[in-house]
C-alpha cells in the first residue's frame, strides 16, 4: 500500500466505529498484538518500518511478508490510534462470527454496557487465560475492534469469540433452557461460600451503574465479592475487570476441587 495522504487518512478512519463499519476492517498495533493475531485474522496489509520488518522477518508467515508495506515512522505515528505508537500496524478484515448459544456445560461471560476499552480488552485477556471461549455483549458495550480494546487484549482477541446481542433476551432463553446465569451484586450471596457450577454464564455490569434491571431479571444466582475484613471501611466497588478476574478464578478453583 503506497502511503499517500488518502491512504493514511483511510487507515486512520479505522479507529472510528463509522470507518470500521463502512470498510469491514479493523487495525491491530504493536509487535506483540500483531504477531499474536497475524495468523488468525485475514490481513489486508501490514504497515511497518524497515527496521521492524528486518527484526521480525523470521516470525512472519511468507504470505504476510508478501503484502507488507515499508512505511516511515512518521506515517505510523500519523495513522496510529495509540498514545504511544509502535512500529507496525496490521489492517485486518473483520471476521464473521457464528453465534453460539450459552451452554450449561461450559463457562462463558456476559457484559452489560461495559464502556471502557481497557476494561473490555482486559476482560478478554482474563477469559483467554481462564479458558473461557465466548463472551456475550450487550449491543451498547464498547466495540471489540476499537483499537484500544484490540491493544489491551494483547492478542487474546484471536482466541475468544465475542457475540453482540440483545443480552436480556439471550440470557432469558439460556435460563429457560437450564443454563445457570450468575451476576455480581452488592446484595448477593458470598462468592466463596456459594456452590458454583462448572458451566453457565457470569454477567458483569457497567462501570458506574452495574447490571441493568432488564439483564438483572435474567440472573438466577446473585453473587457478592466480599471485602476483607468483613465490616471494615472500603471502596464502594471494584473495577469491572478486577471483579471479573476474582469471580472467574473462584469458579475455576471450585471446578478443580470437585
Amino acid at each position: 500500500m503506497e502511503m499517500t495522504k488518502a491512504n493514511r487518512r483511510f487507515v486512520s478512519s479505522l479507529a472510528t466505529n463509522k470507518g470500521r463499519r463502512e470498510h469491514s476492517l479493523f487495525i491491530a498495533e504493536g509487535t506483540k498484538c500483531v504477531l499474536e493475531t497475524i495468523e488468525v485474522f485475514k490481513p489486508l496489509t501490514l504497515l511497518c518500518t524497515e527496521q521492524w520488518l528486518s527484526q521480525n522477518h523470521d516470525r512472519l508467515p511468507d504470505n504476510i511478508i508478501g503484502i507488507a508495506s515499508i512505511v516511515k515512522r512518521a506515517d505510523i505515528i500519523e495513522m496510529s490510534a495509540l498514545t504511544t505508537p509502535g512500529d507496525v500496524i496490521a489492517v485486518y478484515h473483520i471476521p464473521a462470527v457464528e453465534f453460539q448459544k450459552p451452554s450449561a456445560t461450559t463457562l462463558s461471560l456476559a457484559l452489560d454496557r461495559v464502556q471502557d476499552p481497557g476494561n473490555l480488552g482486559t476482560i478478554i485477556r482474563i477469559a483467554s487465560w481462564m479458558g473461557i471461549e465466548s463472551i456475550y455483549c450487550s449491543t451498547d458495550t464498547v466495540d471489540i475492534y476499537n483499537p484500544k480494546v484490540v491493544q489491551a487484549t494483547m492478542g487474546a482477541i484471536a482466541r475468544v469469540k465475542i457475540h453482540y446481542c440483545d443480552l436480556a433476551s439471550t440470557l432469558s432463553e439460556a435460563r429457560r433452557e437450564g443454563v445457570p446465569v450468575y451476576g455480581t451484586f452488592l446484595d448477593g450471596t458470598d462468592l466463596y461460600t456459594t456452590s458454583l457450577s462448572e458451566g453457565g454464564v457470569i454477567v458483569m455490569g457497567n462501570e458506574g451503574n452495574g447490571i441493568s434491571d432488564a439483564v438483572a431479571n435474567t440472573v438466577d444466582h446473585r453473587l457478592l465479592i466480599p471485602s476483607y475484613p468483613p465490616g471494615a471501611p472500603c471502596v464502594e466497588s471494584l473495577n469491572v475487570s478486577v471483579a471479573t478476574a476474582i469471580t472467574v478464578a473462584e469458579f475455576r478453583r471450585q471446578s478443580l476441587i470437585k
